[in-house]
């Protein structure tokens, strides 16, 4: 089969194997969201609108970079970005507690939510990028279209499982605050760039799948791998960036909304740890926790509290933060 011919037919077959699951999740996500808005739970608009718009973003890459990626190396690398980055972004941004609790209420996923933990979820990640950019299975990839929507498949997986820890609605550990979320974010960042300085700098070509589709339009082997180094490590500068300006704004209100907490429980005779608050705040119950405050009402410290009255600074049961 000519080299073009066999390109447009495996872009095909990926096409089916790899857009057809996304109407599956939106129709589900839709249904999901439907039913617990008769619940009165419904997902905020803004996380539906991020969650669709990952899927959008998903069939897009695949339908609008399916052949230049079999093409050219850096359409490649700008295709797996979307994937592995900003669509499984969007998407762990759209997910909610609720909307998951009929999937977790399976044991089976329940125990995947073990994967999500930090010190599992950045080394499959980091394992997930780098093995599949080996010669051996990247060619893989590109040869056969079943291999390339796993490929696909496990990057969007990774990124999303990679995300969870800092923007999902899973429970974190206790010691992932603030800095470590940072620690986190540079580990990421760090990984990635690695790779991308890899491709970057080097001067050997390491898939010469490409080498037709370089010689189509004029470009060197080695400047198509470095434009792909360039664009990865441009991609992850921006994220960067835009993560730390995350992290910093959520430090502040975090910062702020203990202070509040603290200032109410003095001002009103109420026993409150810094700890405690501290607590409530991590795990986005501040509000909760300012109306259990509320309801106690002045007075309510050591000496006022009745044997059978609960402690305000016993621990609320924590989850992830925002969710």
């Amino acid at each position: 089969m000519p080299p073009a011919r066999f390109l447009a037919v495996s872009t095909l077959i990926e096409a089916g194997l790899q857009l057809a699951p996304l109407t599956l999740l939106a129709l589900t996500y839709a249904q999901r969201a439907r039913t617990l808005a008769r619940h009165d739970q419904p997902p905020p608009r803004w996380r539906q609108a991020c969650f669709y718009a990952g899927l959008l973003l998903i069939a897009a890459a695949l339908s609008g970079l399916g052949q230049p990626s079999q093409e050219e190396l850096f359409a490649h690398m700008i295709e797996h970005l979307l994937l592995g980055d900003i669509a499984a972004l969007l998407i762990v941004l759209g997910l909610t507690g609720p909307l998951l609790a009929p999937l977790l209420r399976i044991r089976a996923f329940d125990r995947l939510r073990a994967l999500t933990h930090p010190c599992v979820a950045f080394p499959l990640w980091a394992l997930d990028l780098y093995v599949w950019h080996l010669p051996a299975l990247y060619e893989a990839a590109l040869r056969h279209a079943g291999v390339h929507a796993l490929e696909h498949a496990m990057f969007l997986a990774c990124g999303i499982n990679m995300w969870m820890c800092l923007f999902g609605p899973l429970p974190t550990p206790r010691w992932f605050g603030n800095l470590a979320r940072l620690l986190y974010i540079v580990a990421v960042r760090l990984a990635g760039s690695i790779l991308g300085n890899v491709f970057l700098w080097s001067g050997s070509v390491f898939y010469p799948f490409y080498r037709h589709g370089d010689s189509l339009h004029a470009i060197a082997p080695v400047a198509d791998q470095s434009i792909a180094g360039a664009v990865m490590m441009v991609e992850e500068s921006l994220l960067t960036i835009g993560l730390f300006c995350w992290l910093f704004l959520r430090t502040a209100r975090e910062s702020e909304e203990r202070q509040q907490l603290l200032d109410y429980a003095r001002a009103h005779g109420v026993e409150l740890s810094e700890a405690r608050a501290a607590r409530a705040v991590a795990a986005g119950r501040a509000a909760e926790l300012r109306r259990r405050l509320e309801e106690r009402g002045p007075g309510s410290g050591p000496a006022s509290r009745g044997a059978g009255q609960q402690d305000l600074a016993a621990p609320v049961e924590e989850t992830s933060a925002g969710k």
